[in-house]
């Protein structure tokens, strides 16, 4: 059986706690200020300004273990775009301070609501799982399916950028009232 250690008590986290859950792995919750991780996947539902503090305090413990980064690394002071380089993500970012690690970026297309209901306008809801650990990213999509949501290998961790800015997208949507936090954008293949 699989742990998962989920580093975060917020919507998110919680939502992807039951998600995986449901999936026939064993969540723990871990706060922000420290402890032992037992998982051998890792998921940082922190907001993008509070990985720095996530890295310093468990960095070491990351190393072998898959990381899945849910962040979206908006400028909060703007709301105007994006905080890292156009060639970049918040997910490169990560890998390049985890060399031993596996980082994945998931989650972070889809909001708690339609994580918790398993829908998005009638259809299932579908993860974007983008990495270059093949492994890893079958690990993710199998727990994720086996709570009978859907999810797709998006590519490569260099995917990450678009997937960043389709999250960014759908926040900013939301925030205006444009569309629900239960809603946002659902895949059908």
């Amino acid at each position: 059986m699989t742990t998962v250690s989920i580093i975060g008590n917020g919507n998110m986290a919680n939502a992807i706690g039951g998600v995986l859950a449901g999936g026939g792995a064993t969540v723990e919750y871990i706060g922000r200020g420290g402890g032992a991780i037992n998982g051998s996947i890792v998921v940082l539902a922190v907001p993008y300004p509070e990985v720095e503090a996530v890295l310093a305090t468990y960095g070491a413990q990351l190393a072998g273990k898959t990381v899945v980064d849910i962040t979206n690394p908006i400028d909060f002071a703007t709301f105007d775009g994006l905080t890292v380089p156009a060639d970049s993500s918040a997910a490169a970012t990560l890998a390049a301070a985890l060399p031993e690690s596996r980082v994945l970026k998931a989650f972070n297309t889809t909001f708690a609501a339609t994580l918790a209901s398993g829908t998005i306008g009638g259809q299932p809801t579908t993860v974007l799982i983008a990495g270059d650990d093949d492994e890893a990213k079958a690990e993710l999509a199998a727990l994720v399916r086996a709570r009978g949501l859907n999810a797709l290998d998006a590519g490569a961790l260099s995917r990450a950028r678009e997937l960043e800015a389709l999250g960014f997208l759908q926040i900013t949507l939301a925030a205006a009232e444009r569309i629900a936090w239960t809603g946002g954008f659902a895949v059908v293949a």
